[in-house]
């Protein structure tokens, strides 16, 4: 692909002025769009993945920033001389590795609107169409997920964009701590409690399968590693109720403060999916008898949350009726380019509550009022963008309905591939695949699925990634890229074939 090329429309940017003004940015922007829709249009027949060395590309960069500005047809250019050659093409249709990282031209285009607005979303009154426009979108989801309305804006709880899962898990694990130990003076008769809530140390379970950024929150929250209990999984690799009961009862035996569990309905190796109703009612067992809290219960459903905009795939919101928080990534299976994570909270007010500091710089009248939203209250940076605008055009242009069949589409992939697995005798599936994830291993042992990964990913029309069940190594196939369709799972499939049939 080139840019700013053989146009003669266009040349005269090599003597526009530097930084651009608005006629300049205009011809500039028509041919940074037209190079996206090539790219998208050519991206299949790429190579998945470069293979380039460490440094490579460093290397084509000058040692210093230029002293002077450079033309845009010459900045331009090099996306395709610097930064192409070291680009993994998560659009591409064989991308099979991870998880989908939906890049839809909607996306990109709220995505542009809101750089173009540039506005600082951190309160209501520095962009009201900021804050409000979240509000409604985020509670149009609650309805198109069938998710239950204690998440909704008009009662006690509200949904609010992060940028990742990560940081969900991270803000409700402060909310978590701050349930049981934090800050509580304002209630007569529990300075005793309090006390004695602070000298004890609060405790995070989850899954030995769940996601690292559930100990990485606990070292960032001040809990620490060393009381993150990593409950083991049954063989399809869901979170066992009963261990978990059991390890909670022995953590509050031994003075310790069961806050914060954290579900997975979707495990980043297998796709899992925790019985979080049961997991809820675990922790409804374990109310604290001093203080009355109990443990906080978060649903990460990153990836597979998606699938609840099909009535017959809403088994990934059983449960979310007792959570106190639930997230998935828009950014993942649904056509939202990164960054966006959908985190609603039953109760908002405990999360304002735990993240909340009012300098004098930020006082004004609406917040003062009562009646709005400052979503700096419910996330870690004080600043924010426009995030909604990409999943408010998402949503507009594609429509539910069309989002549904996606979802239904790469689910009948998936198991399509599952269906040749069980017919390869040297193949085996790790886990029943319960929508678009397909985990597979050798039956030969690790050293022949690791074979089998690496002639996949050497084939350059697929890439897949791997991960470790229960000690045994497991090709993933992730099915989700908008572009990908039943022949390039075919293509996947005829490549096992051809590695096994030796």
């Amino acid at each position: 692909m080139t840019i700013l090329q053989e146009e003669p429309a266009i040349e005269p940017m090599a003597d526009a002025p530097t930084p651009l003004d608005g006629e300049g940015f205009r011809r500039a922007g028509y041919a940074l769009i037209d190079w996206i829709a090539e790219y998208r249009a050519t991206v299949g027949q790429r190579a998945v993945a470069h293979h380039c060395e460490p440094g490579s590309i460093r290397a084509m960069l000058p040692p210093r920033a230029p002293q002077c500005g450079e033309a845009m047809n010459t900045i331009l250019g090099d996306l395709d001389r610097v930064v192409m050659p070291g680009i993994v093409h998560w659009q591409h249709p064989g991308w099979f590795a991870y998880f989908p990282a939906n890049s839809s031209f909607e996306s990109i285009l709220g995505e542009l609107a809101s750089a173009g607005l540039g506005v600082q979303g951190m309160m209501w009154s520095t962009s009201p169409a900021c804050t409000e426009l979240e509000t409604h979108v985020l509670d149009w989801l609650v309805h198109a997920l069938g998710l239950p309305e204690r998440f909704l804006s008009s009662g006690a709880g509200g949904g609010v964009l992060q940028d990742t899962a990560s940081s969900a898990v991270l803000v409700t694990m402060v909310a978590a701590r701050e349930r049981f130990t934090g800050f509580r003076s304002d209630l007569r008769g529990l300075g005793a409690w309090e006390e004695k809530a602070r000298s004890r140390s609060v405790v995070v379970y989850t899954s030995d399968q769940a996601h690292s950024s559930v100990e990485k929150a606990a070292r960032i929250a001040g809990i620490g590693k060393e009381f993150v209990r990593l409950i083991p999984c049954d063989r399809q690799g869901a979170m066992r109720a009963d261990l978990l009961a059991a390890q909670m009862e022995l953590d509050r035996a031994q003075g310790h403060l069961p806050a914060f569990v954290c579900a997975s309905v979707g495990t980043t190796g297998v796709n899992a999916i925790d019985p979080v109703a049961e997991i809820a009612a675990v922790c409804a067992a374990m109310r604290d008898p001093e203080s009355g809290a109990t443990p906080w219960l978060h649903v990460d459903a990153a990836m597979s949350g998606t699938a609840a905009l099909c009535e017959e795939f809403r088994f990934v919101t059983m449960g979310a009726e007792h959570a106190d928080s639930w997230c998935f990534n828009p950014h993942k299976w649904m056509p939202v380019n990164f960054d966006c994570d959908v985190l609603w909270i039953a109760d908002r007010a405990e999360l304002v509550r735990a993240l909340s500091v009012l300098p004098e710089y930020l006082r004004n009248t609406a917040t003062e009022s009562g009646k709005v939203i400052d979503y700096r209250d419910w996330q870690i940076p004080l600043g924010r963008r426009f995030r909604a605008l990409k999943l408010w055009f998402v949503l507009r242009s594609f429509g539910i309905e069309a989002l549904a069949a996606m979802v239904r589409g790469h689910v009948a992939m998936a198991q399509s591939l599952a269906i040749s697995v069980r017919a390869n005798e040297k193949l085996l599936l790790v886990t029943e695949p319960a929508l678009n994830l397909v985990a597979i291993a050798h039956r030969d042992g690790d050293e022949a699925t690791q074979r089998l990964i690496d002639a996949v990913n050497r084939s350059g029309s697929c890439f897949v990634s791997h991960c470790r069940f229960h000690g045994q190594l497991v090709l993933r196939v992730s099915i989700g890229a908008l572009a990908t369709t039943q022949l390039h799972v075919d293509t996947l499939q005829r490549l096992l074939e051809h590695e096994t049939a030796s």
